[in-house]
């Protein structure tokens, strides 16, 4: 049986062992490309202190790099995890490490620390999903920081610890759903920060009083386009605010400022759309101006869209401000470190808009502040409003009481309305002849007056008024009874007989 099969076998056996030399040969020159030193021939380019090895399919990274190296290449590779133990020798010269492109998925917290002058790293399109604690402390002399276009969903609140260099980073096109509030605020963090760059990830909701306090040197390179941000004023108002202070973060990227409608559609509208009434009528936004108190010590900042410019500024009386403090009237006006217009105290005259010139070797802006100072301090506000305001409530008391006295007090003449008219046809010199009142007149007057002489005579059927003249002419109606009228005016007969009598009478 083994002899009759012993050619076949020999064949297979010989055939089988040669697949696998040439398998093995193949994989020991794959390893002496991915795991063999440096050649600078045929595995990478190098030129002067640049070492390129892109897109040599790499799995590993080559051992033995010169320690003259300053740009490290190893983008477009197959490289997977970055290790503590991927450098053997400290490079001390080496500015820029890039490793995009390649299918990374770890990189260790001391895979830095051969490398502490390590200006710019890319680790742009690779599969990171976390930062973790720490990762980049190391790199403290750190100016740019590539993580864009990877799977980082997690960011840990210490990965950028003593950074106190770094001026850009981009975390573009990741899975972030949180904003990292820590990498701007106060600037304690990442003091030289510039540019931070969260445009197209997973950010529902802002931080927005927080971001409206940072300063415009840092709102200015803030990018948060292409994300899907829930639709509200309060996010309408920071976004326009920065349109209207023309930071290039939101100008650059007008079209692609988008929010999310909650409707059952959830509809994407532009953010700056928000102030229209199809939306939701949000309020529009001007530039602020300050207000003040007497007494007061105001600062005025020149927020100006650059960090480390030179600030000069002008007074609204058109007057230089130094840049030291001077003191005049018991007042003093200064321009601080920082660049901001500190006066104190306070005065009236101080109102106005100040001029802020800030200059630097490429680029120059100019900002305008109005100072509006209150004729009162702030301690003072309130009482000097319950003032006014129980001030006006006695006027419009004192109003409604004089219409209510002119509209609605009863005239006392109204029952009597219908005796006036009567009074009207009758002789009006019964009525002032007859009346009881006496007259102020002196007789001086009297006489200085035109004089008039009546005759009265008596009206009607004078029967039965045994020889007297009943006042006003009052007569018995046919039931023998004397009018209201009548009765009213009369008085006693006895007391007035005498005035009609036919002597005539000087009035």
């Amino acid at each position: 049986m083994w002899s009759q099969h012993t050619p076949w076998s020999l064949a297979a056996l010989v055939s089988t062992t040669s697949w696998l030399l040439a398998l093995c040969l193949m994989s020991f020159r794959a390893l002496g490309v991915q795991g063999s030193e440096l050649n600078c021939r045929t595995t990478c380019i190098c030129a002067s202190n640049i070492v390129s090895c892109s897109k040599k399919e790499l799995l590993t990274i080559p051992t033995k790099l010169p320690r003259y190296t300053a740009v490290l290449d190893l983008s477009y590779n197959s490289l997977t995890r970055l290790r503590a133990e991927w450098l053997h020798a400290p490079l001390d010269r080496l500015h820029s490490l890039l490793l995009s492109h390649n299918e990374l998925t770890f990189v260790s917290t001391e895979a830095f620390l051969l490398v502490p002058h390590l200006k710019h790293l890319d680790l742009s399109s690779n599969k990171i999903k976390a930062l973790d604690e720490n990762l980049f402390s190391e790199l403290q002399e750190l100016q740019v920081l590539l993580l864009y276009n990877n799977l980082i969903a997690h960011i840990d609140r210490t990965a950028f610890d003593d950074m106190a260099s770094l001026q850009k980073l981009y975390l573009s096109q990741n899975h972030i759903s949180r904003f990292p509030l820590e990498l701007v605020k106060d600037g304690a963090k990442l003091p030289e920060l510039l540019l931070l760059d969260l445009s197209s990830n997973k950010l529902k909701t802002l931080p927005v009083p927080d971001l409206k306090d940072l300063p415009a040197w840092i709102r200015n390179g803030l990018y948060l386009h292409s994300n899907p941000l829930t639709c509200d004023c309060q996010l309408y108002s920071l976004f326009m605010h920065w349109h209207v202070r023309q930071l290039v973060s939101v100008v650059d990227f007008h079209e692609d400022l988008k929010c999310v409608m909650m409707t059952l559609e959830k509809s994407t509208v532009s953010i700056f759309s928000l102030d229209g009434v199809q939306f939701m009528n949000c309020t529009v936004i001007k530039e602020s101006d300050v207000e003040a108190y007497l007494g007061e010590t105001v600062t005025i900042d020149c927020d100006t869209k650059q960090r480390g410019m030179t600030q000069v500024w002008v007074t609204p009386n058109n007057e230089l401000v130094p840049p030291k403090a001077s003191h005049s009237t018991n007042r003093t006006m200064a321009v601080l470190a920082n660049g901001s217009l500190q006066i104190r105290p306070i005065k009236v005259e101080d109102r106005g808009t100040y001029t802020c010139y800030a200059e630097s070797e490429l680029f120059n802006e100019t900002l305008f502040v109005t100072l509006m100072v209150y004729n009162f301090t702030q301690n003072a506000h309130q009482d000097t409003l319950n003032t006014a305001y129980t001030t006006l409530v006695g006027c419009i008391a004192s109003v409604i009481l004089v219409l209510i006295y002119l509209y609605l007090t009863p005239c006392r003449c109204c029952c009597r309305g219908d005796e006036k008219k009567e009074d009207e046809n009758e002789d009006s010199i019964h009525s002032s002849m007859l009346s009881a009142t006496p007259n102020h007149e002196t007789a001086s007057d009297k006489v200085a007056l035109n004089r008039h002489v009546a005759f009265i005579e008596p009206s009607g059927n004078l029967q039965d008024q045994n020889g007297k003249l009943k006042p006003n002419g009052a007569q018995e109606g046919p039931d023998g009874k004397r009018a209201q009228k009548q009765l009213r005016k009369m008085s006693d007969p006895g007391s007035i007989s005498s005035a009609f009598s036919d002597t005539p009478m000087v009035v």
